[in-house]
């Protein structure tokens, strides 16, 4: 098994994951691992009717992903890993999900957060989780579509939210 883009996207399966990254990164495979979305059949009904058949959509918590990435079941696959959040990363990579790289897509704006892009806002939670991540060996971008260049999230922090 291979993950050729480990993104966290609030949205999860949309559009834009289907249309721009799976080809760009040639997926077969995309893991959503969110403790909430394996919960609410509706979310997953929703999310596997959107995904075509030559895709592979696996929907799990996060505990199940980090048992699923290591099946043999997914041995030839090139996957495209979704997190919901910043949390939702950290705790895969506790859980020995292991990544070397985390794209930052979509993280939506809520009480607290400061906008870094027109796609991210962060507070100062998820800031210390995405650290927390970094020090375990993981390049952090930003990228919201393939035709953007990478951006370190780092600068985006440094350049200050508004």
């Amino acid at each position: 098994m291979s993950i050729v883009l480990a993104r966290i996207d609030s949205r999860l399966v949309h559009g834009q994951v289907l249309e721009a990254w799976v080809p760009y990164v040639n997926a077969d495979c995309i893991v959503v691992a969110n403790d909430v979305v394996a919960g609410t059949s509706f979310q997953r009904m929703v999310m596997q009717a959107a995904v075509p058949s030559s895709v592979k959509l696996i929907i799990g918590t996060l505990e199940e992903t980090a048992s699923i990435l290591s099946s043999a079941e997914l041995l030839k696959k090139r996957v495209l890993l979704l997190f919901a959040s910043s949390d939702d990363a950290l705790k895969a990579r506790q859980l020995g999900v292991s990544f070397p790289k985390l794209n930052l897509g979509n993280m939506h704006s809520s009480a607290g957060k400061d906008r870094y892009t027109c796609t991210i806002a962060l507070d100062q939670e998820d800031i210390e989780k995405l650290q927390l991540v970094e020090d375990q060996g993981v390049t952090i971008v930003s990228q919201c579509v393939p035709a953007d260049r990478e951006q370190n999230w780092h600068k985006l922090v440094r350049s200050g939210g508004r």
